[in-house]
């Protein structure tokens, strides 16, 4: 289905974008980290293993293999997202609307997909 591949290529543009972004420039991403994750590791350290696990999910959804549980990690992720910084809503009610287009793959299913 090729609406399926759309939905997973938008995703995997978003992670893949912040994920490399977090290598190259971290000081654009380091004020959303969460108060509670600075206290326990560096912002760097966990903006470099956040952003490679973000290179890693695009890459998972660019695949198309076990699209549901991509889809449902990859939710998971932008509504955690949200929900830590709820103070810049202006700029992450995006992460929600990813988050609802990567729930599309989860109850889309198994199904193949393209």
């Amino acid at each position: 289905q090729s609406f399926m591949f759309l939905i997973r290529l938008a995703l995997a543009a978003s992670f893949g974008y912040v994920g490399i972004s977090s290598f190259v420039n971290p000081d654009l991403w380091a004020g959303f980290v969460p108060g509670f994750v600075g206290a326990i590791i560096p912002v760097a350290t966990f903006l470099k293993i956040h952003g490679a696990l973000e290179a890693i999910l695009a890459l998972w959804l660019l695949s198309g293999k076990a699209q549901m549980w991509s889809g449902l990690v990859a939710a998971l992720a932008l509504f955690s997202i949200a929900v830590f910084n709820l103070s810049a809503w202006d700029i992450v009610f995006r992460d929600v609307a990813l988050g609802l287009c990567a729930l599309a793959l989860v109850f889309n299913g198994s199904k193949k997909s393209i």
